[in-house]
């Protein structure tokens, strides 16, 4: 699953609904903060895994090869 976070939204909230998920058997939950350009990884009693713009997202429980550059998510920044 994947959460972004919106300026009103409360990261506290996010993070719990995404432990709830898991907790009900999601096995991967992605929460996407474009205000720091960060993705925390979520995976059940496992410790969150931070990436930033030099970092590849992979969920290779779901998508087994697929990888995402964490900066391309964002969008372009136009001179």
């Amino acid at each position: 699953m994947f959460e972004v976070k919106f300026r009103t939204d409360s990261l506290a909230k996010l993070r719990r609904k995404i432990q709830q998920f898991l907790e009900l058997g999601t096995q991967v939950g992605v929460l996407v903060d474009p205000r720091t350009r960060t993705m925390e990884v979520y995976r059940l009693n496992r410790d969150k895994v931070v990436l930033g713009d030099r970092d590849v997202l992979q969920v290779p429980e779901l998508l087994p090869g697929w990888e995402l550059p964490v900066v391309e998510v964002w969008a372009p920044e136009f001179d």
